[in-house]
């Protein structure tokens, strides 16, 4: 990654560790006025490859200058995620963005029906989004429908999981690693887990860690970053303008 104005508006991909509660819009935002900021720039385009939630941590890939050109062919890559399913609960968010509406025993759940449950999901299936999602129906976000209560009907729609292995099982704790198509939404993928074992199940952590070739090891937090920023901007505000 190069750290000069003339860098980031001729096009770069910039590899970021989402933290915690943060938005990837907010993400972008703060990246575009770090940008603006420290190297004077009037004017740059910044956007990011693939929204990442904000109980969500990991790989957010933004894109600077000519680089928002390749953003539609970033967000068709596949992706890897590690996380947790806690099994015998459900939230309406499929997630802990809400609090839990129902309980279901687990006591049922063997071995043999979780390794047969994980199996059933690689290759190619049909998969329900979560009504608390950006997704758009009759022109409104489907969380928007959902903060109001609205029931509405949602559409299946193909996904493919490539790979999905578990990396841990401590009922009521799951802990996964799986690769998947674009669209495919984990928070779902721990719902339908939970009622194909006969039971409910929601997730309470995920770790975005591939994009395609992007690893986020080779990533930088926002703070790292920012310092970067701060350390090649100095006396060097007009370069590429």
């Amino acid at each position: 990654m190069q750290f000069s104005a003339a860098a980031f508006q001729e096009g770069q991909v910039l590899l970021i560790d989402k933290p915690l509660h943060w938005s990837s819009f907010q993400a972008v935002n703060k990246i575009k006025w770090l940008l603006k900021k420290e190297y004077g720039l009037k004017k740059i385009k910044v956007g990011h490859a693939g929204t990442l939630d904000p109980l969500a941590t990991g790989l957010l890939l933004i894109c600077t200058g000519k680089a928002t050109k390749t953003i539609t062919e970033l967000q068709g890559q596949e992706k890897e995620y590690t996380g947790t399913f806690h099994l015998g609960a459900t939230t309406p968010s499929y997630d802990l963005e809400t609090e839990i509406n129902q309980t279901f025993p687990i006591e049922h759940i063997t071995e043999e029906m979780i390794e047969q449950t994980r199996a059933s999901f690689l290759g190619t299936t049909e998969q329900r989004p979560p009504i608390f999602s950006a997704l758009k129906k009759d022109g409104k976000r489907l969380y928007e429908h959902a903060r109001k209560g609205e029931e509405v009907e949602i559409s299946t729609r193909p996904i493919t999981i490539s790979a999905f292995e578990l990396t841990r099982i401590t009922l009521p704790e799951i802990d996964f690693r799986v690769a998947c198509s674009k669209g495919t939404y984990i928070r779902s993928l721990a719902f339908d887990f939970g009622e194909k074992v006969q039971s409910g199940a929601h997730l309470t952590a995920l770790r975005r860690t591939k994009i395609g070739t992007y690893d986020v090891e080779n990533a930088l937090s926002i703070e790292e970053f920012e310092r970067h920023v701060m350390e090649n901007g100095n006396g060097k505000r007009n370069i590429g303008i």
